[in-house]
């Protein structure tokens, strides 16, 4: 995991933890230039390297150099090319052998693996792992905050991740269906990458339940290292109605997950879209539906999962309060360290040479290349 930069810096006042906030620790890259070593990550391969040596002594190898010695005794050898069809006798077949021994060769010493030079890294995991839980269902689409609830709520998420810190970041979108959109990871590029298609477009049917993203949630928490600080992060309008919501954010906390909320929208709300190209969704007597902030039920959930709860602004101040939240609630260190060596394999260098030996038998008119062997 690579340190990266901020991204799409909104302000250029930069982020930080209260002097006794947690260290975060990531990959450290060290190039050693004063112990360079040479070796061949499969050594067995050169085993083949006697498979040229082999074909010296086969019989019609001798029997040509046979014939050749027989013909010398009948003129010159500088005269033998101009009696021969052929051509100069010897030189041919034996420069075509020694080119595909050295051919061979180095396509053995390839398959081996030479490398040297290495760097040693050492290894790190983060031990504070947040699950965005992304509303994207029809109501976002509400322009009570602008330029739209799904914008702003974008918007936060970029905050999110250029503030983040040393915090792994996972993403599952959510309307009546779950899924997820980025497992838990610190890789700042794929989650800006992400962002854009994280639209209410992708929605195919009414309504938004919670209750499966907090089940694909536990799933992705579940297959991270023990010790971590785990939390959950809904960005949502609140406005879902759906039995038993405290019940499982309290045995999410109960197993060591806090669930925090960023509302989005006001409490006056308003008329749901219906589509991009126009119109407002009308309920059974052709009413406009509306749609509010609920922000009671979201600061309800989040004191049931011991976590924070923060209304959506226009600059990063909800931000900070919830990573500050998050980093003080938590306990973990670095959980796990671990050094390993990547060594810099340089088995391209001979397949490199090995093509440029193969490439005169390609010559253009001579047919195919084994014609021309």
């Amino acid at each position: 995991m690579w340190v990266r930069g901020a991204w799409r810096v909104r302000n250029a006042e930069a982020f930080s933890i209260e002097a006794s906030a947690h260290h975060y620790i990531t990959e450290i890259a060290r190039p050693m230039p004063s112990d360079i070593g040479f070796q061949f990550a499969e050594p067995f391969w050169l085993i083949l390297l006697i498979v040229p040596l082999l074909l010296r002594f086969l019989p019609t190898a001798r029997h040509r150099l046979r014939d050749e010695d027989r013909l010398r005794n009948y003129a010159d050898p500088h005269l033998l090319p101009h009696l021969l069809v052929q051509g100069t006798l010897g030189k041919r077949p034996l420069t075509r052998l020694s080119r595909w021994q050295l051919v061979w060769g180095l396509g053995v010493l390839a398959l081996a693996g030479p490398r040297w030079d290495y760097t040693d890294i050492d290894i790190f995991q983060p031990g504070y792992d947040l699950v965005v839980l992304l509303d994207i269902s029809r109501s976002m689409k509400v322009t009570d905050v602008k330029p739209s609830r799904i914008a702003r709520a974008h918007q936060e998420l970029e905050d999110l991740i250029r503030l983040k810190g040393g915090l792994r970041i996972g993403v599952i979108g959510f309307a009546s269906v779950a899924h997820i959109v980025a497992p838990i990871t610190d890789d700042v590029q794929t989650l800006h990458n992400l962002l854009p298609a994280l639209s209410p477009e992708l929605v195919r049917f009414p309504g938004s339940r919670l209750s499966a993203a907090l089940d694909q949630a536990r799933r992705l928490m579940s297959s991270q290292p023990p010790g971590s600080s785990r939390h959950l992060l809904l960005i949502s309008d609140g406005d879902f109605d759906e039995p038993g919501l405290p019940e499982r954010v309290r045995q999410l906390y109960e197993s060591g997950i806090r669930f925090h909320a960023l509302g989005v929208g006001t409490e006056q709300g308003g008329e749901v879209p219906y589509s991009p190209q126009g119109g407002t969704l009308r309920d059974a007597n052709d009413n406009p539906i509306l749609s509010h902030l609920d922000e009671a039920q979201l600061k309800d959930l989040t004191h049931i999962g011991g976590g924070e709860y923060q209304r959506a602004v226009f600059q990063d101040d909800d931000t900070r309060a919830l990573l500050q939240a998050i980093y003080n609630g938590g306990t973990a260190k670095a959980v796990e360290s671990g050094h390993q060596r990547v060594w810099h394999e340089r088995f391209s260098l001979l397949v490199a040479l090995a093509m440029l030996l193969v490439l005169p038998w390609f010559r253009r008119g001579s047919g195919s290349a084994l014609q021309s062997l």
